[in-house]
């Protein structure tokens, strides 16, 4: 799963606010949440949360590799996360002679620890407020071309204010669809190493049928460790660095969880839409999202036919398949949950109460014409979203459409350059190339860019395709396999030995020639153009929603508590908390599982639910040492109600004194619409117990050490 504060969000009048709903700033925590935090089961001060002079707990929780969420567990630079947030990390570092994706690893020193390519985390310094600043450099007279210009200029100066001279990365964000605006300030560390992992068949278990799924026994964590100079600062990668002493880390508790217990998660949520318009979850409904999984199913059954065939071809895809088929999941998860639930119409009915306050005489003028301008701009827009549904997994699948512009064009600069410029530049071109190829295998990309252009020339036609596409399907009929077989013989980017030979003899007019740089340019020039009626659409409809939110806060007919989430620091809370009984758990109470749950889908030589000899061993000899519940079972999995999507992947469950109790990883398909609409009936969080995690490392794995370092409550 790539799943899931200010102080606002939109819940509508149909689904009333919870206490476990929500996803909170930490700088609000004490004003807004605290007092119903502790009546929950809270015993920490809200500075003991988040304080900027103090160490606190936002100090433990980092930012991981851009999308996912990871915490620091040991005073040595410790840090855990889930399984599949480190795949793609532990992907690279594999080989078929060396498969640690499939085998697992665990360094028996610090000097075994595995450096990745290009891995880091980001730790949380501090946020304010700069609505009021930005916000004056604005005006209702401006076009939203203006308006973004004086904004994105107020934000540079910002930025560049807060960054200490490049010490810190800072980031300005919009909430509330523009009408508010904090920056961020934070450090980054890039030596990050590879401590270990299980194997697959328990980091990964269940694979695709168990994803989103409950009843679940996975094992899905990762551990790292992060290093600085010998001063604790960020530095390249060197063998002199020396690991960090995290301002914070986290405790683990070994008590185990009951049902209503407090829960707390802090993490990194991606993408939320809870503010979506009727009109744009219905355009997802029947038109984006069926696109979306029919494009990524395509893509992925083509890279699953070459994975079949070798261990070398199935690390290459590995990371990339994992991520289109999660995604593939979620969206058809999302179509049945928001149809099932009725979201649209229940948006639409709220819109309407919305639309009789904007048109008072008193709103009109401001607020009248709002919701018919987004009305218009989806309706107009169905065509677009399905045909830019399919092209995406066009894009995201297949290498052959998009690493011929991206090199190509880079190419093409590159031999416009004097000599000085040239030398400067062919490094950081050998590194595009090296990135685009290290995971490719020649064979499976024909297969892929066939399929799928014959997915797109035979999906999309109604709103208009890439000029070759539409040529090509006229002679062709719709097959593309003689095409792209064609194109790839003569492209120099159908291999990276051509690309690379190219280079030493180039000769720049053949680029431009070049079959798949030309569909490639094509492909994305489709993407990203807008013609400008399109253009006036979209402005006139970010304008719109951007009203709608304020009109929605100014008229109390949402009650708006909290903003989308956008990959910023949020804190959720709520309770361990079951769903109704399900026959297929053998647990008491169906909040958790158990190892007995997990042996019991053992399928040998299965591959997705192979077990290893020695997990089973341990298992028959109910060798669980101190990581047992005192009931007598081994944990593996638990659920809560907390608030979360993707990027919170990977984020500590914590209990009322903040210690360590599990490790978010999932959510549940019966509430998939969690993105657009919180269900306080249906929605859970899916974590891994941290007694199995601590288990597998001590008692299967044999790595007592990395145990050791941590700091142990119970």
């Amino acid at each position: 799963m790539k799943k899931i504060i200010l102080f606002f969000a939109l819940a509508l009048t149909a689904f009333p606010m919870r206490a476990d709903e929500g996803m909170w700033f930490l700088m609000f925590i004490e004003r807004l949440n605290h007092r119903d935090m502790q009546k929950m089961g809270l015993q920490l001060t809200a500075q003991e949360i988040y304080s900027i002079n103090n160490h606190s707990l936002k100090d433990a929780i980092v930012q991981f590799n851009g999308g996912c969420t990871a915490e620091m567990v040991s005073k040595d630079g410790l840090v855990l996360t889930n399984h599949h947030c480190g795949y793609d990390a532990i992907a690279e570092l594999s080989s078929p002679e060396k498969n640690y994706l499939r085998d697992g690893y665990w360094a028996a020193d610090r000097k075994s620890e595995l450096k990745p390519k290009s891995l880091f985390v980001r730790f949380f310094v501090r946020m304010d407020d700069v609505s009021k600043r930005i916000l004056s450099k604005v005006n209702d007279k401006m076009t939203e071309a203006e308006r973004a210009k004086a904004i994105q200029q107020e934000m540079a100066a910002i930025e560049k204010e807060n960054s200490e001279g490049g010490k810190y990365v800072v980031s300005v964000r919009p909430f509330f669809q523009g009408n508010e605006y904090y920056y961020f300030v934070y450090q980054d560390f890039t030596d990050v190493r590879f401590v270990g992992a299980p194997t697959e068949s328990i980091g990964k278990y269940g694979g695709d049928t168990d994803n989103w799924e409950w009843p679940r026994h996975t094992g899905d964590f990762s551990m790292f460790r992060v290093y600085g100079d010998k001063d604790g600062n960020p530095a390249e990668y060197s063998a002199n660095n020396v690991p960090i002493k995290p301002k914070k880390h986290l405790a683990v508790n070994l008590n185990g969880v009951q049902e209503n217990d407090f829960a707390m998660i802090l993490g990194y949520p991606g993408r939320t839409n809870r503010w979506m318009p009727a009109g744009g979850i219905e355009q997802n409904v029947k038109f984006a999202y069926p696109a979306w999984v029919e494009g990524a199913k395509t893509g992925m059954d083509q890279m699953k036919k070459h994975m079949d065939k070798s261990d070398d071809v199935r690390l290459k895809y590995a990371s990339k398949y994992a991520s289109t088929a999660n995604y593939w999941k979620n969206r058809q998860g999302m179509i049945d949950a928001l149809t099932k639930h009725g979201t649209a119409k229940k948006k639409a009915e709220q819109e309407t109460k919305f639309n009789a306050w904007a048109n008072k005489a008193e709103n009109k003028a401001k607020y009248g014409n709002v919701i018919p301008t987004i009305n218009k701009y989806y309706e107009a827009t169905n065509l677009k979203a399905r045909h830019d549904n399919y092209l995406s997994q066009l894009l995201r699948t297949s290498t052959y459409s998009t690493a011929p512009s991206v090199l190509g064009n880079a190419l093409i600069q590159y031999y416009k350059e004097n000599d000085a410029k040239k030398a400067e530049m062919l490094p950081k071109i050998q590194a595009q190339i090296d990135n685009y190829y290290e995971e490719f295998y020649a064979p499976a990309e024909k297969d892929i860019l066939i399929a799928q252009l014959n997915l797109y020339a035979s999906k999309a036609s109604e709103y208009g395709l890439a000029p070759t596409v539409t040529k090509e399907k006229a002679k062709n009929g719709g097959n593309f396999t003689a095409w792209v077989n064609e194109a790839t013989d003569k492209s120099i980017f159908s291999t990276k030995e051509k690309l690379e030979a190219f280079m030493k003899n180039p000769e720049p007019a053949k680029l431009e020639t070049d079959p798949l740089y030309g569909l490639s340019m094509e492909l994305l020039g489709k993407m990203r153009n807008m013609n400008d009626e399109q253009k006036q659409l979209t402005d006139d409809y970010q304008k719109a929603f951007r009203l709608e939110v304020e009109g929605l806060r100014e008229s109390k007919l949402g009650s708006i508590q909290y903003p989308d989430a956008n990959s910023t620091l949020r804190l959720t809370y709520g309770k361990v908390r079951s769903l109704p009984a399900d026959k297929r758990n053998d647990a008491k109470i169906n909040n958790y599982t158990t190892f007995d749950g997990m042996v019991k889908k053992y399928k040998k030589n299965d591959p997705e639910f192979d077990l290893p000899a020695r997990l089973l061993e341990l298992h028959k000899a109910k060798d669980y040492g101190r990581y047992a519940d005192k009931k007598g079972y081994m944990p593996v999995n638990f659920l809560t109600d907390n608030d979360i999507t993707g990027g919170n992947s990977g984020s500590p469950v914590l209990n009322g004194k903040g210690e360590l109790i599990g490790l978010a990883f999932d959510g549940n398909i019966e509430a998939m619409a969690g993105d657009v609409i919180f269900d306080p009936a249906l929605q859970r969080t899916i974590n891994v117990d941290i007694r199995y995690v601590l288990w597998v490392i001590d008692k299967y794995a044999g790595a007592k050490h990395i145990v050791d370092e941590m700091t142990i409550v119970k």
